[in-house]
């Protein structure tokens, strides 16, 4: 009898579960979409030589610069190699492409707004400050243990 109804809680805090899951995808929805829509609009509007123009070959300024760059114009993974490669053809040191493309792929300026409103304010701004400062770090040292501080 008691097995049968911690079962049937069991199944009801499931769906109840379940049920604010999709409804909280549901409400999120629309920010995440308008958030890539508003990436791929940006991503097409700055031309890639506006990056190749923007590097000093300054190590920290670069680096700097690079996690701003990358904070601002937002991006995904798969394109970043593609785009990091481009860069280098281009000229721009190996510290201000690691800089701009890890700020590019874990801080996001744009979707920061419905990244508040989903996960907090508080936590959006910390998460977002410390990859940005990590960006920096990580170019840096990828950099240095690479020997080809340029």
């Amino acid at each position: 009898m008691i097995k049968k109804e911690i079962k049937m809680k069991d199944n009801n805090s499931i769906k109840q579960s379940a049920q604010k899951a999709i409804k909280g995808l549901w409400v999120a929805f629309p920010m995440i979409f308008g958030t890539v829509l508003l990436i791929s609009l940006i991503s097409v509007l700055i031309s890639k030589s506006f990056y190749m123009a923007v590097f000093s070959k300054n190590v920290f300024l670069d680096s700097v610069v690079g996690s701003l760059v990358g904070s601002i114009s937002a991006g995904n993974p798969i394109t970043s190699y593609i785009f990091g490669g481009e860069m280098l053809i281009q000229g721009v040191g190996l510290i201000a492409v690691t800089a701009f493309l890890v700020a590019w792929v874990t801080v996001g300026i744009i979707q920061l707004p419905a990244e508040s409103a989903i996960l907090g304010k508080r936590f959006a701004l910390l998460r977002n400050i410390t990859a940005f400062v990590l960006a920096i770090v990580v170019a840096i040292l990828t950099v240095l243990i690479l020997g080809v501080v340029i």
